[in-house]
């Protein structure tokens, strides 16, 4: 599917709409996860693709988001990489705070259009990158000043290589920033809490319409 093929079906199937933790932001989101996914599917002719994770406002990424635009002398003047960005929803936090450059990564080609579109949306530059950097063993530390991370801990194996990730950039001296809503493969240590927040969310999504998550800086080792 082409770039524009993947824009003019996420067009067709979202709404832009304010974030509901973050008002100030609008993203395309989808009503309902699995019709979208199906779709998606029937689309592409591919059976097995991961959830649509950009069509979604994620807990984790929401308290972020919140906890950027309150505090943006975080990220003001400084470069910061979002990893796992989804919707793009904290890369666009981040930019409306001042960050520049703002880059995206993700390993979706529909976040690459969903995040084009978001950022479009809302007046702000992002620059996206699909690829997959959690096992380069040399941290982006000369390009990056902070990297945040929305919801990434949902699953052990993908935890386990994005908690290196971030500690290789932490220990290079990257500030990381972290937005969970407590899944079960967030770090237990080095971990010092910011932030706490109820987030609104969606039944279809998560197993409460009000999520409890936090806002961590990773600690140094």
């Amino acid at each position: 599917m082409s770039t524009a093929d993947r824009t003019a079906f996420i067009r067709a199937n979202t709404r832009l709409r304010p974030v509901l933790l973050v008002p100030e932001i609008l993203l395309h989101v989808a009503d309902e996860s699995v019709p979208l996914w199906q779709k998606t599917e029937e689309e592409l002719a591919i059976i097995g693709l991961p959830p649509p994770y950009w069509a979604f406002a994620w807990a984790g990424g929401q308290a972020l988001a919140r906890y950027l635009l309150d505090h943006r002398e975080i990220v003001a003047g400084r470069r910061v990489l979002d990893l796992g960005a989804g919707s793009g929803l904290v890369a666009i936090a981040a930019a409306k705070a001042g960050a520049a450059p703002v880059i995206a990564a993700d390993i979706e080609d529909f976040s690459e259009s969903a995040i084009a579109l978001n950022a479009e949306a809302n007046g702000v530059h992002v620059e996206c990158l699909i690829a997959d950097l959690l096992d380069d063993p040399t941290p982006p530390v000369s390009r990056f000043d902070v990297i945040v991370v929305g919801d990434l801990f949902y699953e052990q194996a993908t935890a386990a290589r994005t908690l290196g990730f971030l500690s290789r950039s932490r220990a290079a001296g990257t500030r990381v920033l972290i937005g969970d809503p407590g899944r079960a493969y967030l770090p237990k240590q080095g971990l010092a809490k910011l932030a706490d927040y109820s987030v609104p969310v969606t039944r279809d999504l998560e197993d409460n319409e009000i999520k409890r998550t936090a806002v961590f800086a990773l600690a140094p080792a």
